[in-house]
C-alpha cells in the first residue's frame, strides 16, 4: 500500500512523464517543420552571405531559436522561420563585412555545386549567380536583404520589414533604392541554360587546347575575369579586363606550368561552369556569365575553403 507521500511521488513522476512526452512531440513536430523549409532557408542565408559555410551556420543558430519557441502560437512557420533566419543573417553579414575588407586579394563568393534542375528554374538560377552574388557585395547588409527577401522571394513589404525591423514605409524605398542599383549591373539579357552551354563548352575547348584565338571567339570585349586565392593559392589581386588580356593571360598561365590539367563541365549556382583539375585533384572552379552569346564574366574560385560545397558528392537542390 502506497503512503500519502509516496502517492504524492507518483503522481509527480507520472505528470514528468507526460510532460517529458510532451516536449519530445513538440521537438518532433519543430524539426519536421525544420527540415521541410530547410533548402529555403539555406538558399536565403547564402544569397545574403555568399557562403555556404556561414549559411550552415545561420541554420544551426536558427534551428536554436526555433527549437525554443512555442509553435502553438505561430500563425506562420515559414514566415516565422525566413524572419530568424533572416535576422541572424543580418547580424552575420555586418561582421563578416568587416572580415572581408582585410581578405588577401579579389573575394568571390563561395560556389555551390547545384542541381541540373536548377538551371531549368530561370528566375532561380539567376537569383543565385555568380555574377549577380557578386554584385550583390555591393550593396548594405540591410539593401540586400530586402532585396534577397523580395526580388529572389517574392515576400510581402511588411514582412520583409517584419525581419529587418524596419518600417514597411522604410522597406519599399529600401528595396527601390537596391533595386535600381542591381539593375545597372546585371546582365543587359539572359541567355537560355542551352545557350550559356553551348558558349561554355566552345570556352572549355579552347581552354584545353590552348587555342587564343578560339577563346578570343567568345569573350566579350569587356570581359572581367576576377580570381579569387584568398592568400592560399596564386591568383591575380586584382580584375583582368578585356578580351585580348583576359585571353594571352589564361594561354600565358596554362602554358608556364607543366602540368596535366582536366577541365570538366559541371553546374555551378544553378548555371553551366567548369571545374579544374591539375594532376587529378580540384584546383578550382570557374563560373562564367554568358551575354548574348559572350563571355562577359569569369569568375574562378581556388581559395580551397571555398570549395568544400563543390566536393560535397550530392549537389544542392535550393529553396
Amino acid at each position: 500500500m502506497h503512503t500519502t507521500g509516496e502517492a504524492g511521488a507518483d503522481r509527480r513522476a507520472a505528470g514528468e512523464a507526460a510532460s517529458g512526452g510532451d516536449s519530445d512531440r513538440a521537438t518532433l513536430a519543430a524539426t519536421d517543420m525544420f527540415v521541410a523549409h530547410r533548402n529555403l532557408l539555406f538558399t536565403v542565408a547564402y544569397e545574403m552571405l555568399g557562403s555556404g559555410a556561414d549559411a550552415d551556420d545561420v541554420l544551426q543558430e536558427t534551428w536554436l531559436r526555433w527549437v525554443g519557441v512555442d509553435a502553438a502560437h505561430i500563425d506562420d512557420p515559414r514566415a516565422y522561420l525566413v524572419r530568424i533566419t533572416t535576422r541572424q543573417a543580418l547580424n552575420r553579414l555586418r561582421s563578416v563585412k568587416r572580415r572581408r575588407e582585410a581578405y588577401v586579394g579579389s573575394w568571390l563568393p563561395e560556389p555551390l555545386l547545384t542541381s541540373p534542375d536548377i538551371a531549368a528554374d530561370v528566375e532561380l538560377a539567376e537569383s543565385v549567380s555568380m555574377g549577380l552574388m557578386v554584385v550583390l557585395e555591393t550593396l548594405s547588409p540591410t539593401e540586400r536583404a530586402v532585396f534577397v527577401l523580395r526580388e529572389a522571394f517574392g515576400l510581402a513589404y511588411d514582412e520583409i520589414a517584419a525581419a529587418v525591423e524596419k518600417s514597411t514605409a522604410a522597406v519599399y524605398q529600401i528595396a527601390h533604392r537596391a533595386r535600381r542599383h542591381v539593375e545597372a549591373r546585371r546582365p543587359r539579357r539572359t541567355v537560355t541554360a542551352r545557350e550559356a552551354q553551348a558558349v561554355v563548352d566552345a570556352f572549355r575547348r579552347a581552354l584545353e587546347t590552348r587555342d587564343l584565338q578560339g577563346l578570343l571567339d567568345v569573350l566579350a570585349p569587356e570581359v572581367v575575369a576576377i580570381n579569387d586565392g584568398g592568400g592560399i593559392r596564386q591568383a591575380t589581386p586584382r580584375p583582368v579586363i578585356g578580351a585580348d588580356t583576359v585571353a594571352r593571360f589564361a594561354v600565358r598561365g596554362l602554358a608556364r606550368h607543366d602540368v596535366a590539367l582536366t577541365v570538366e563541365p559541371t553546374v555551378i549556382n544553378g548555371s553551366p561552369a567548369l571545374a579544374l583539375h591539375v594532376d587529378g585533384k580540384l584546383d578550382g572552379v570557374l563560373a562564367v556569365r554568358v551575354e548574348d552569346t559572350r563571355i562577359t564574366g569569369l569568375y574562378f574560385v581556388r581559395n580551397p575553403h571555398k570549395l568544400t560545397h563543390v566536393v560535397a558528392e550530392n549537389p544542392l537542390t535550393l529553396r
